[in-house]
């Protein structure tokens, strides 16, 4: 049976279509992927996100711990502040990706995929040892993402400003007399904040924050929102069989190393990977989707990752990995639709950037 999130009864009342995802019964949409879509550019979108796994590490052997487990430099990462890292497997491919809150000097806040949840918390719980505790807040800590242009002030005029954090910071607030964070995070390309409540203030909060102008969003826009601002998605730019450097993410390795997958990955950085994940837009409006094969004079070269019409730039697009030394913008390539070949051009990531200033 699919597990429903503490907004699962408010999100069905007010018009959502639910579907099964990672295990979770989610919404897809409300009023429509194109409109929420839209929202989420023009003014501000909300999303349920309670899906996702939260833990806390604690303890003295806490950085040495997720130093070990994750590739990213941590010991700089100052309280207050966020990092995107990866966990790896021995030989470099990515069991999951992570946002990395540090609370304290030997404390640590992980938020993790739903569907990569026990892969993460299980073997680390059991890996800990003493010196390190790893709880479990999944069921006890709601989680909402609010994005978009204006999304700023409606939170500021419900007492959850975040316009005072830089980009991955996060403050602890109070709200409706509980404890709440919020993140200046996001994964849509646009300004905003994941607000984190105690579960069971995560209905009012909702319900707060859609009374105030926020469009409520699904699963639908949420995805093509991530694909335009070109953010991975695991198990689709980012698997078992993918490392951060053939994904473009290369910037969040420790050059030192000391982390599990390191010789792989470090050597990929120093000699360049053999296949790179690049974008592509289609000549005509025929949609790339995963697993569709692309191809460079007749050969299959790659395979499409992810793919959607994008609502704001009006074009089909796409992200696929190709062989490393076709991965230059403009290269021209093709697109095996379906059995029919459909012209490509390499671009650079990301699609979209929100306007500045």
């Amino acid at each position: 049976m699919p597990v429903r999130t503490p907004l699962f009864a408010v999100q069905q009342a007010s018009g959502g279509k639910m579907v099964d995802f990672a295990g979770w019964e989610m919404a897809v949409q409300f009023a429509g992927i194109g409109a929420e879509h839209a929202a989420v550019r023009t003014a501000a979108g909300a999303f349920d996100v309670c899906h996702m796994g939260r833990l806390r590490l604690s303890g003295p052997g806490a950085l040495a711990f997720l130093e070990c487990r994750t590739c990213r430099a941590l010991a700089d990462l100052a309280p207050g502040k966020v990092r995107y890292s990866l966990a790896l497997a021995d030989d470099g491919g990515a069991i999951d990706d992570l946002l990395i809150s540090r609370e304290a000097a030997d404390r640590f806040h992980v938020v993790c995929n739903a569907g990569n949840r026990a892969n993460i918390i299980t073997p680390w719980q059991a890996e800990a040892g003493a010196g390190v505790v790893v709880e479990d807040l999944s069921a006890v800590q709601g989680m909402v993402a609010v994005q978009g242009p204006k999304a700023s002030a409606i939170l500021a005029s419900l007492g959850l400003d975040p316009a005072g954090l830089t980009n991955y910071a996060f403050r602890d607030a109070t709200w409706q007399g509980q404890p709440i964070r919020i993140s200046r995070t996001g994964y849509t390309g646009e300004d905003g904040a994941e607000l984190m409540p105690p579960a069971g203030l995560t209905a009012a909060l909702w319900q707060a924050v859609v009374a105030a102008g926020v469009a409520p969003c699904g699963l639908g826009a949420r995805d093509t929102l991530r694909l335009e601002a070109a953010m991975p998605l695991y198990g689709h730019e980012l698997d078992r069989g993918t490392t951060p450097v053939e994904a473009g993410l290369g910037w969040v390795v420790n050059k030192a190393g000391g982390f599990v997958g390191a010789e792989r990955v470090l050597r990929q950085l120093a000699e360049g990977p053999t296949r790179r994940l690049v974008g592509l837009r289609m000549v005509d409006k025929r949609v790339p989707r995963q697993g569709y094969a692309v191809l460079h004079d007749g050969a299959t070269v790659g395979q499409v990752t992810s793919g959607t019409l994008s609502p704001t730039l009006g074009l089909a697009l796409g992200m696929a990995f190709v062989t490393a030394r076709l991965a230059a913008p403009g290269t021209r390539l093709a697109v095996d639709v379906r059995g029919q070949m459909c012209a490509a051009e390499v671009v650079a990531l990301p699609f979209y950037k929100r306007p500045r200033g």
